[in-house]
């Protein structure tokens, strides 16, 4: 294969004007979103020097993600999905303007801050559903892995510059420039939205409601693509996520520097942006079911791995394989989703898929800081690493439709 052919496919971007503007909005936006979690989580620090209160934040965030996710997927499969992510984006802009607005003010109070994220998050519980319908609308099929991977490619590198340059502005400026900043970006996301075309759902607009996630959920329980698909993140979340541990084996083994940490929370993401940046080959992956369950196992052993491991090099290497294969089961899982979803229905599974994403890493973080406190880290982060491997064999024998699915 020749190098070419290993580089991100950038076809969609060159073809599709309308993807262009939305990628390169959502990726400034992204950047934006990521200097405001870090500033968030650094004054509520400030506030009370307690690492439950920063906790706090995660768990304000993905509360009401898991409690209200599927309706507002059920919202997104009601109306125009492009006017209700315009609106959603507006509305987070001006919770962003809050978190400047307090800043500005020195509340110096702690609730403002979560209620705020609470917002954030019950926005983006329609917005995220709403906009993850686009992809479909706005490519080809056969564009749909190139699509993913480059809208991963930007997220894995907002999670890695946005941490860097809101260090870098709230030291120089302080974090009422990074909430500025965030506040800007958002100009460039609502100029790629606003020039996409109507996009009412297909076959017709749903009631919002229980009875409309309800049918979603029947539709993922007799879709065995769907049902693997879905199988697989959450075992890959809950079982796998390693990311509590890094403070304690941190601590334990690499010194306990502030700047250890930083790497070792920062390699995931530069596995997922390598990745991302040669996914050239995935579009020409027929069996996506199975090199999703593929890629989800060497999550796992590159988690394992990273448990085992007492060298600093090594760490950083495995938890890179580690982020490098999650973003490739990504990719695939996207791509078979959005392919196997009727349009009328994808507000409704892209909620399910938010829910999962924004909920269940939380989770998994819980049960890894449980079963460390239980016994150590380190077979905290293998038993889960080697639980995720054998998490996916078991959901390829269960479910040998997802490993037989050829793409169409």
């Amino acid at each position: 294969m020749s190098p070419a052919r290993l580089l991100l496919d950038v076809r969609p971007l060159r073809e599709s004007p309308h993807f262009r503007r939305l990628w390169v909005g959502t990726a400034l936006s992204a950047l934006g979103s990521q200097m405001t979690a870090f500033a968030v989580a650094l004054q509520v620090y400030t506030l009370t020097r307690s690492s439950l209160a920063v906790g706090g934040v995660g768990l304000a965030m993905a509360l009401p993600a898991v409690l209200f996710g599927l309706l507002g997927g059920s919202i997104a499969d009601a109306f125009d999905r492009r006017s209700l992510v315009l609106l959603c984006s507006g509305l987070a802009a001006v919770v962003s303007g809050a978190f400047a607005v307090q800043a500005f003010a020195g509340l110096d109070r702690v609730w403002p801050l979560y209620c705020l994220v609470v917002a954030q998050s019950l926005i983006s519980s329609v917005n995220a559903p709403a906009r993850r319908t686009f992809l479909p609308r706005l490519l080809r099929a056969d564009q749909l892995p190139a699509g993913t991977a480059l809208t991963l490619l930007a997220w894995h590198a907002s999670t890695v510059v946005g941490p860097a340059l809101a260090g870098v502005v709230a030291a120089t400026w302080g974090l009422l420039a990074c909430y500025l900043v965030d506040v800007l970006s958002f100009a460039a996301a609502l100029h790629g939205i606003v020039r996409l075309p109507p996009m009412p759902p297909e076959g017709g607009a749903v009631r919002p409601g229980p009875r409309a996630v309800g049918e979603a959920l029947r539709l993922v329980r007799r879709t065995p693509v769907l049902a693997g698909a879905f199988l697989a993140d959450t075992s890959a979340m809950l079982l796998g996520m390693p990311v509590a541990l890094f403070p304690a084996l941190n601590a334990e083994r690499f010194g306990g520097s502030e700047q250890t940490l930083g790497l070792l929370t920062a390699a995931p993401a530069v596995g997922g942006v390598i990745a991302a940046a040669l996914s050239g080959p995935v579009g020409r992956v027929s069996r996506q079911g199975r090199a999703m369950l593929v890629a989800g196992a060497l999550w796992g052993v590159g988690v394992a791995g990273f448990g085992l491991a007492h060298d600093l090099a090594l760490a950083l290497l495995l938890l890179a394989v580690a982020g490098a294969a999650d973003a490739v089961s990504v990719v695939f899982r996207t791509t078979l989703v959005q392919l196997a979803t009727p349009d009328r229905h994808r507000g409704r599974i892209a909620a399910a898929e938010h829910v999962v994403g924004a909920g269940f890493p939380q989770l998994g973080n819980f049960r890894a800081g449980a079963v460390a406190s239980l016994t150590s880290p380190g077979l905290s982060a293998v038993s889960g690493g080697v639980a995720t491997v054998v998490a996916a064999g078991l959901i390829g024998l269960a479910l040998p439709g997802l490993v037989r699915h050829r793409a169409r």
